[in-house]
């Protein structure tokens, strides 16, 4: 059974060197030639995962074609705003027989797409059956290390996502089913825009009681745009909602976190993305969150003003100060 990981960035990485203790092989499709001679000669990748003696029996290739030959599972591991046209690499060599698991967690601008939506517009409708999406709290390094990980696993067809959950399962990473595949996929996406925000609570020395207030209501807003946009509220207390913000917003890992402290710091989003190896989804994200919540006319005060700060330059003090003072609309606390 050959197994195929799309995309040599930290996750990529990370899952690759995971299953190659289960498989004979992994696949691993390879964008950057640098990354790919690297693994070749030195069996590291340094640019997105230093430190870590990858497996023998990682695959690496910069062919697509030759990667995805008789691939029975294909794990798509690249950011949201590459998605799409990596799927077009894809599309003539994808077996016919084979399951596509998304791990991107991110929306696609200018069409506002979740990434299961976004496969469906290259591949057909007909495609659907046969994805899932992955996610879930699980931060590339500590997967690579073989810390315990719970992750969750969607598709529409629950068959599909048990078979998943049967064979990549190991005593390292767990994975639970759903089959909230919009839900799932938002918490992943969504949760990203709330550690920027947190990242900015953390950067201004704003205390414990702000951030858990934050990550309460940040939770809040998720689930008001999963539920308007058909998804399930309960999966937000799940691992791809709740577990996902609460090691996002906290960790020390979250690239998307370090983007708030930069920007609480004074560090304009240029200045920040300049600087960093790895994509921080949340930053692009973020336009497409705002868009959405007009579509959906839900309201997101705290995503708002992340995308204000993003790409309009807001001051984070005066967002702070907004957000603080706004109007309440209701006596009672409500999640959704």
């Amino acid at each position: 059974m050959k197994v195929s990981i799309i995309g040599a960035g930290s996750f990529g990485t990370a899952i690759s060197q995971l299953f190659s203790k289960s498989f004979g092989e992994v696949h691993l499709w390879v964008y950057e030639e640098e990354v790919y001679r690297m693994i070749i000669q030195e069996r590291e990748n340094k640019v997105f995962m230093p430190g870590f003696k990858l497996s023998d029996n990682i695959i690496p290739s910069l062919d697509m074609e030759s990667v995805l030959k008789d691939s029975k599972y294909i794990f798509v591991a690249v950011p949201s705003h590459v998605f799409r046209n990596v799927l077009n690499v894809m599309k003539p060599h994808i077996p016919k027989d084979s399951t596509i698991i998304s791990v991107a967690k991110g929306i696609e601008n200018k069409t506002n797409y979740l990434m299961i939506e976004v496969i469906e517009d290259v591949l057909g409708r007909h495609s659907l059956d046969k994805v899932c999406v992955l996610s879930g709290p699980s931060f590339a390094k500590e997967v690579i290390e073989g810390k315990p990980t719970l992750v969750v696993v969607a598709g529409k067809d629950s068959e599909r996502a048990e078979t998943i959950q049967k064979i990549f399962s190991t005593n390292s990473f767990r994975i639970y089913t759903s089959d909230d595949v919009t839900g799932v996929e938002l918490g992943g996406a969504l949760k990203n825009v709330i550690a920027i925000s947190a990242g900015i609570c953390e950067g201004m020395k704003l205390g414990y009681n702000g951030m858990a207030a934050l990550i309460t209501r940040g939770l809040a807003e998720m689930t008001r745009l999963g539920v308007a946009m058909g998804a399930n509220p309960l999966t937000f207390k799940g691992l791809s909602g709740i577990g996902d913000l609460v090691l996002t917003c906290t960790g020390s890992l979250s690239r998307n976190r370090q983007v708030g402290i930069k920007l609480a710091e004074g560090f304009k989003i240029e200045e920040i993305e300049r600087d960093m190896k790895m994509v921080a989804e949340g930053v692009r994200t973020s336009l497409s969150v705002y868009e959405l919540s007009k579509k959906y006319e839900v309201d997101m005060p705290i995503s708002k003003e992340v995308y204000k700060i993003i790409y309009h330059k807001k001051d984070p003090k005066t967002a702070l100060k907004e957000l603080m003072e706004r109007k309440l609309k209701f006596e009672r606390e409500y999640i959704f």
